[in-house]
């Protein structure tokens, strides 16, 4: 039998990210991907650490690798696009279940059950790994004004003021303690 989930999910990295915006360093889904990863991974071990959190660290890192996987069918329906309503914003949600299931469909029956709850994270890893989503896109609006980009300055201040209203404490103590170092050289570093 030939199942296409892998090589689905391997096309992550055709996926073009910022569509609408003139990028100076592109950026596809598998890299943000592996980003989000990354700092969900943090927020995790801060909320355990400092917030008495009892998270399972390795649960969020999996939730984050399938956070944005509905959109190797869909494309990255730019945010500015996807928010615009509530009406387009419940219809993108239906579009990405959908995606979602044919990703799954794409697994054996048994693998399908164990990779399901991939796709739908609840309560604090939801919470945390779309603070890890938003903290990557404001890395990318650092990383594109420390070039030079000011096409990336409202984007910047829109995902900063989205993130500082998500109320998420690790999130703060990245943006203070992390986000700065992405502004330094490599030497600086």
């Amino acid at each position: 039998m030939n199942h296409s989930f892998f090589a689905m999910v391997n096309r992550m990295k055709y996926i073009n990210r910022w569509g609408l915006m003139r990028n100076s360093v592109p950026e596809n889904l598998s890299e943000h991907t592996l980003e989000v990863a990354y700092i969900t991974h943090g927020l995790a071990a801060l909320r355990n650490s400092r917030f008495g959190g009892d998270l399972d660290c390795g649960k969020a890192v999996l939730y984050a690798l399938y956070h944005d996987c509905s959109e190797i069918i869909t494309g990255d329906l730019p945010t500015p696009v996807k928010y615009h309503n509530q009406t387009l914003k419940d219809a993108y949600k239906a579009v990405e279940a959908q995606a979602a299931q044919r990703l799954l469909e794409g697994l054996p029956e048994d693998l399908a059950e164990a990779f399901a709850p991939c796709f739908e994270p609840e309560g604090e890893y939801r919470l945390l790994v779309k603070a890890a989503d938003k903290i990557s896109a404001l890395i990318k609006c650092v990383e594109e004004r420390k070039m030079g980009n000011r096409d990336f300055d409202t984007a910047y201040q829109s995902t900063l003021d989205a993130l500082v209203e998500m109320e998420v404490p690790e999130a703060e103590i990245f943006l203070r303690e992390f986000l700065p170092a992405y502004c330094m050289t490599l030497d600086e570093l």
